[in-house]
């Protein structure tokens, strides 16, 4: 099967990618999984030589060469549009044919949660992204590059929430905490000073510090005031980031899905599905959120057929190999 048919969906992630080539009919006929897609750091032509390396894997395990009627890419790091034409430039270079569509990852995910192009998403796994869209092609974005750019949140951004209270709680500057002695504990540590002292110097990688979210959320739920605070501000981003996109898409007054994904929403902490679901109920009564845990490959390949204009029985098929 070549330029005639197959279709390639890529989702690029910061940790991990995944890549499928499927038929028109939804049809998955290969797949791979490889590293973290990551331009920033190495360069757009070294993070496609190793999405290409990926793809090749694909296409030996689908049987077809690398040329494809429709590529949608959906890849972390393509944060504004000026990043997604030069990946997107990037991607036509490897010469596989067809209709080279880029989008950030966060499409992904609210695609996959939807039965149509049509709805916002809100993801919260390491980091905090929110996006939309419309069957027309019309979508809603942010540039979620950080503090920069007015975000907060993320697991990351919560673990360090979570330990600059848990510090000054311990050194006096502020209030009392219980985050002071879970957080350590964690690690087996008996003081935040200890854990300061392990992270500054290398003894607890930086990546780990990634395991002190779900410590925060259960120090939330047994009732830590400061740590239901963090949870219960995040709850308010992840509102205001839905509220906004729905706003700009004019979706506010409509039903429409909000899609929840990542790491941390899909965890389905009740404390924070219950304040979104009472602060969404205010702000967008008619909206309905649906939380996503299939892989966000299958979104890949819902645009790659939406792009081809397959029919809605090669979307549910796609879906059932996923489900």
């Amino acid at each position: 099967m070549g330029l005639s048919g197959a279709l390639l969906a890529i989702d690029a992630g910061n940790s991990k990618t995944d890549v499928a080539v499927l038929a028109p009919d939804g049809t998955v006929l290969g797949g791979a999984r490889g590293g973290g897609f990551q331009p920033p750091l190495v360069g757009v032509e070294t993070a496609v030589e190793a999405l290409a390396e990926i793809v090749g894997r694909a296409c030996e395990a689908a049987g077809v060469e690398p040329v494809f009627a429709q590529v949608a890419a959906c890849l972390a790091n393509a944060d504004l549009p000026v990043e997604e034409a030069g990946l997107k430039a990037g991607l036509e270079a490897r010469g596989w044919g067809g209709a080279v569509h880029v989008w950030n990852d966060t499409f992904a995910i609210l695609r996959a949660g939807v039965d149509e192009p049509r709805g916002v998403a809100v993801v919260c796994g390491a980091g905090i992204n929110c996006v939309g869209m419309l069957p027309d092609g019309r979508t809603a974005r942010f540039p979620a590059i950080g503090k920069i750019s007015g975000d907060w949140g993320g697991g990351g951004g919560l673990a360090d929430e979570a330990l600059w209270f848990a510090a000054r709680a311990e050194d006096g500057r502020g209030g009392p905490t219980e985050l002071a002695h879970t957080l350590p504990g964690h690690f087996g540590l008996p003081s935040m000073y200890a854990l300061i002292e392990a992270l500054h110097l290398g003894r607890i990688p930086p990546e780990r510090k990634h395991e002190l979210t779900p410590v925060l959320f259960r120090t939330s739920a047994a009732g830590d005031p400061v740590a239901r605070s963090l949870v219960d501000r995040l709850a308010d981003e992840v509102v205001a980031l839905a509220s906004v996109a729905l706003g700009r898409l004019e979706l506010l007054a409509e039903e429409a899905p909000v899609v929840l994904g990542g790491s941390v929403l899909a965890a389905r902490h009740p404390r924070l599905d219950g304040r979104i679901a009472e602060l969404l109920a205010v702000k967008a009564p008619k909206a309905r959120t649906v939380v996503v845990t299939a892989p966000p490959v299958l979104g890949a390949g819902l645009l790659a057929l939406d792009a081809a204009g397959a029919p809605a029985e090669a979307a549910a098929r796609l879906r059932a190999h996923y489900a």
